[in-house]
């Protein structure tokens, strides 16, 4: 794992925001643990109906607090009406761009929601930017990106990327969730200068592993090799790995310890957790927790 120390080339302020939700906060061991309420606006209000009370942001907060996590990752809205009440009490990645998903995949691109300046006014430890790794509209992407960088910089702000591949494109060449689209993300983010990568664990289809580019389609590796590949690539970009879809519990538990044993800084689980009912969240959130600081 690539831990704060090792990452010399971080301004003061990246560090003094990184080291509260690394060692001040969450498991405190120097790993991270987040809770993204971000989907919302991503997918709607679906998301919601498995565990109504989830729909209200006050829930997410309190696991979040009670829970004990390293940070919570929201949009300006959100941020602004329901963390005063919170204020200090858990660290905020503040999402600054976003979409729906009404209108088609094939091209797509987030526009700004906030800012970095707005990360700052409210407090925010991180700031989270989505980028579409292989989408058409990558150009776009990258343009709005660097003034993301920049003010970054400018206000010793950490950034997250959710390094997403998309598009048609990407659907051609084994799909978005394939080694050699994940791989791809990961090494993006580093060359663009995230400094942590937010990533899903590519799986390994057999029936169109041969749709992926050379030397990709002749790979045949396990979870774990997957994982530690797409680590390596990351470079000096620290990892966190998505919850993925929902598993039996021992099974979450088994794949996120993998992850941080291959060499992750951390796991950003959200509906894998609060779509659940309140004293199964919190028993949740607390294996995963003990796990990782026994690690």
């Amino acid at each position: 794992m690539t831990s704060l120390d090792e990452l010399d080339h971080l301004s003061l302020g990246k560090r003094v925001r990184l080291h509260r939700m690394m060692y001040e906060h969450g498991p405190g061991n120097g790993k991270l643990m987040i809770l993204p309420i971000d989907q919302g606006l991503e997918h709607g209000p679906v998301d919601f109906f498995t565990n109504p009370a989830s729909a209200d942001p006050e829930y997410q907060f309190k696991l979040a607090v009670k829970g004990g996590y390293s940070g919570i990752a929201l949009h300006l809205g959100l941020a602004e009406k329901y963390g005063p009440k919170y204020a200090g009490k858990i660290p905020m990645v503040l999402k600054i761009n976003g979409k729906t998903r009404i209108p088609p995949a094939n091209e797509p691109i987030s526009p700004m929601t906030g800012s970095v300046e707005d990360a700052v006014r409210i407090g925010a430890d991180a700031i989270g930017y989505t980028l579409y790794v292989g989408s058409p509209n990558q150009t776009l992407d990258f343009t709005q990106f660097r003034k993301v960088k920049k003010d970054a910089e400018r206000y010793g702000m950490p950034i997250i990327m959710w390094a997403y591949p998309r598009g048609e494109a990407v659907d051609k060449k084994g799909g978005r969730d394939s080694l050699y689209a994940i791989d791809y993300a990961a090494r993006v983010a580093d060359e663009l200068g995230a400094d942590i990568v937010k990533l899903n664990v590519p799986e390994d289809d057999p029936k169109i592993r041969s749709l992926q580019p050379s030397p990709y389609d002749k790979l045949e590796l396990s979870y774990e090799e997957r994982v530690r590949k797409v680590v390596k690539t990351a470079g000096k970009c620290m990892v966190l790995f998505s919850g993925g879809s929902r598993v039996s519990d021992d099974d979450v538990i088994h794949r996120a310890k993998v992850c941080l044993e291959e060499g992750a800084t951390g796991l950003i689980f959200g509906r894998n957790l609060w779509q659940r009912e309140w004293t199964d969240a919190l028993a949740m959130t607390k294996r995963l927790k003990d796990m990782i600081k026994n690690l």
